[in-house]
């Protein structure tokens, strides 16, 4: 495996060169050949900030985590669990991060899960200030379940999944850990929204209208697309009625 990665790298920056795009080489490590311990941390820092990355880490390496310990015992402790959980737990904090700054300049906060979010974003202040740095910090967030917040930008929304009262998951018995990010409903108990969000939703909808307008799609689809513009700007303009500010909800 080791052989392979340095194969990569090798290929990559041959590849770079001959099209005269140095800057996208892969510059050598201080350490020493890369090996696979830094390519197992690379490889999950861009798995979690990929779109639906955390959820897709919840769910996949949720069932592999499962299946790994029924055949090989204590060894699935260590590898690339460690590193997948300490990198979501990192990419946790830094959304939850992002959300106090935007709140602290002014943003609100709208949905059934509003005040969960911002009290989810003060706790985590008040116990990690958007910084984790071991995987003991890292095994704790991910074992609060306040603390369980999934950002689908498809949806242009924050997930505080609670498994119990999620509408994705319609057998609210079954032992689901993640959301599904395809099945989200409006009304879910579950959805927390920002400022920037609606800025989103409305960008969305411009977007949908002005190729709904182009006079280069067919009008059935032309129609659709305005149904979905419509919607999008209808969940924009519900989430600048109801929006509530941090002070309302909690001491940041």
């Amino acid at each position: 495996m080791s052989n392979r990665i340095e194969a990569y790298i090798e290929w990559v920056n041959t590849h770079a060169q001959s099209r005269g795009r140095q800057a996208e080489a892969i510059p050598a490590d201080p350490h020493g050949r890369v090996g696979t311990g830094r390519f197992r941390r690379t490889l999950a820092w861009h798995i979690t900030r990929r779109p639906g990355g955390l959820v897709a880490l919840a769910v996949q390496y949720g069932h592999m985590r499962t299946l790994i310990s029924e055949g090989y015992g204590s060894r699935s402790r260590g590898g690339i669990h460690d590193v997948l959980d300490f990198e979501t737990a990192r990419n946790v904090a830094e959304q939850l991060s992002e959300v106090l700054n935007a709140i602290q300049d002014g943003a609100g906060v709208s949905g059934l899960a509003a005040r969960r979010l911002i009290n989810a974003v003060a706790q985590e202040h008040h116990c990690f200030s958007g910084l984790i740095t071991s995987n003991r910090q890292a095994k704790v967030l991910l074992a609060d379940p306040t603390l369980n917040v999934f950002e689908n930008k498809e949806a242009f929304l924050f997930c505080n999944y609670d498994r119990s009262k999620a509408l994705c998951h319609p057998g609210r018995n079954a032992k689901s850990e993640a959301p599904g990010p395809d099945r989200c409903k409006v009304n879910c108990a579950s959805i927390a929204r920002t400022d920037t969000h609606a800025h989103q939703l409305r960008e969305a909808a411009d977007d949908l209208g002005r190729q709904a307008t182009s006079g280069q799609v067919p009008e059935p689809l032309a129609d659709r697309l305005l149904e979905r513009a419509q919607v999008l700007t209808e969940l924009a303009n519900q989430h600048c009625h109801d929006r509530v500010l941090a002070a309302a909800g909690a001491e940041l």
